[in-house]
């Protein structure tokens, strides 16, 4: 193992143990799933003396998962697909046999019925499980051991999955509206980063192509962004059904996330303007030979930094000081629409063309408005967030 490899890993563990984050739920998630195999092979193995109890702590791990809700839902999913295999294996094998030719019938039936919907992700368990039925039953002696072997899979299947689901909602059990705060800041941080090199660009007159080209595959980044909050929020707002941490104190203030969903859609529409301002700065080098407007564009660096100033702010979302950042976030909308009026009068007083459809100016003052319109409806939905009951 390479000095690099190990120093590494040095850092991944000392992150889990400073910070809690993704380092350290990882490690959670490793050591609630050992724990939970652990039990599930001791009472399969030990109390039972089951004939296949690698089947209960399987589950176990199979069904973990980043929340309560999901365990539940993926246990009861994973339960019924063994089941349904388990079930094909049995009928067959007692109306025809446990002979050669009857294992493509059962392989037939069972990647059928794993084409079912309803199953999801555990779909192909069907199948598997049909295979170990058939194994387990072409090794009974008598119809009666038969029976209860294939019984015996679903009884190791069902401890599993419900030491899974013990064990996930008892230890620890997973609350992630910390999640849902850090996609919000990671998106504010791509939205402020674009503003940032946007304002440095229009105040050093540079819209070459390069710069422009940088400026719409950070747009690009944003977007994904935006798919990345989204399924932390969705993640947070699933991990508050059947979990215990909810009732406590401490949470309850964060029962609901519906503050964040509504703070969330209105940075995705400022994410849309940006990237039409981007495009529309973009087709300027490519339209516009001449650069007799240097004041507005210096006026419109000025807009873009107030704009960088919100999204620093709310790079820095906190549940437990939303109301304060809500009224920084309103003043910087102030001073920022205060810098989009200076825009406005800088195009009246040097009489930009903005009517002219051949030229980027009128577009590019109506995309400012609009941007100003989506951090204003922003810091308006914080603030009313902030002082709303959850």
């Amino acid at each position: 193992m390479s000095s690099t490899t190990v120093r590494g890993a040095g850092a991944w563990l000392r992150r889990a143990w400073a910070s809690s984050g993704h380092e350290r739920n990882t490690v959670l998630m490793i050591c609630k799933s050992a724990l939970a195999a652990t039990v599930a092979w001791w009472i399969a193995h030990d109390l039972l003396h089951a004939k296949s109890p690698a089947f209960a702590p399987f589950s176990a791990v199979l069904i973990m998962n980043v929340t309560v809700y999901q365990s539940v839902w993926q246990a009861a999913r994973y339960t019924g697909a063994v089941t349904v295999g388990v079930a094909v294996q049995a009928v067959l094998g007692f109306l025809i046999g446990p002979d050669l030719f009857v294992f493509p019938l059962v392989a037939l039936i069972a990647l059928a019925i794993g084409q079912w919907p309803v199953l999801g992700e555990q779909r192909s368990q069907v199948a598997t499980a049909a295979f170990f039925a058939f194994s387990t039953y072409a090794a009974g002696s008598t119809p009666h051991q038969r029976a209860m072997d294939l019984g015996e899979i679903v009884v190791m299947v069902l401890i599993g999955c419900g030491l899974g689901v013990l064990v996930n909602m008892c230890i620890a059990p997973p609350l992630r509206y910390r999640g849902a705060e850090q996609g919000l800041r990671s998106l504010a941080c791509e939205i402020g980063s674009l503003l940032r090199e946007m304002t440095d660009g229009l105040r050093e007159q540079d819209l070459s192509k390069e710069r422009t080209q940088a400026w719409v595959a950070a747009g690009e980044r944003a977007h994904r962004s935006v798919a990345q909050a989204r399924a932390a929020l969705d993640t947070a707002q699933n991990s508050l059904p059947l979990n215990p941490r909810r009732f406590l104190p401490a949470h309850r203030k964060y029962l609901t996330f519906h503050r964040y969903r509504r703070v969330l859609d209105a940075m995705e529409r400022a994410v849309h303007q940006l990237a039409s301002l981007t495009r529309s700065l973009h087709q300027w080098r490519e339209r516009e030979e001449t650069y007799t407007y240097t004041p507005v564009l210096r006026a419109y660096a000025d807009f873009t930094a107030s704009l960088e100033g919100i999204a620093c702010t709310l790079s820095e979302l906190d549940a437990d000081s939303l109301e304060e950042q809500a009224e920084q976030v309103c003043r910087q909308s102030t001073s920022a629409q205060r810098a989009l009026e200076d825009v406005l009068d800088a195009a009246q007083r040097h009489q930009l063309p903005l009517a002219d459809p051949s030229r980027p100016y009128g577009v590019l003052i109506v995309e400012a408005t609009r941007l100003m319109e989506e951090f204003q409806y922003t810091g308006d939905t914080l603030k009313t967030a902030a002082t709303a009951p959850e």
